[in-house]
């Protein structure tokens, strides 16, 4: 089975199970952009989520170590004061730019916080969509082996 077609699989199942038990709608799910997590560059996402480059933003905050000891499990979240539609989060070097990305049902605190996997030292973005326009941050997160910063 080729990788794609495992990627899409995967991807098809979470966001059934997560329709089903109501976490995201139905309407949601059908809007996942297969094309942005595809995206190999951050012009590429950038295109695709908001034809162009999001603005940088003082009321975007992206809470993510200096170090990552472990690559594999980066602790990022976002948080703005703006009332978020969607929140995204992006990884300049990674093979897919794209990390996550999450809608913000209407009435909801404006906060995410996840875990993703990173290759090596990069930037990472947080960007926020708030009256159909979106705004980020960038934070330099190192990857180390053994937190030893080499």
């Amino acid at each position: 089975m080729n990788e794609q077609r495992r990627s899409l699989l995967k991807y098809s199942a979470v966001f059934s199970l997560m329709a089903s038990t109501g976490l995201i709608s139905v309407a949601q799910a059908q809007e996942w952009n297969k094309a942005a997590f595809e995206g190999k560059s951050l012009d590429d996402v950038f295109k695709i989520l908001s034809n162009g480059s999001p603005e940088k933003s003082s009321a975007v905050t992206l809470n993510a170590p200096d170090i990552a000891e472990n690559g594999a499990v980066v602790p990022v979240g976002i948080t703005t004061s703006l009332k978020a539609e969607q929140m995204a989060i992006l990884v300049e070097k990674n093979p897919s730019s794209l990390a996550a990305q999450f809608f913000v049902p209407a009435g909801t605190d404006s906060f995410v916080t996840t875990r993703i996997k990173m290759g090596q030292t990069s930037n990472v973005y947080g960007l926020v969509k708030a009256d159909g326009k979106w705004l980020m941050t960038v934070k330099e997160v190192k990857v180390t082996l053994g937190g030893c910063g080499g």
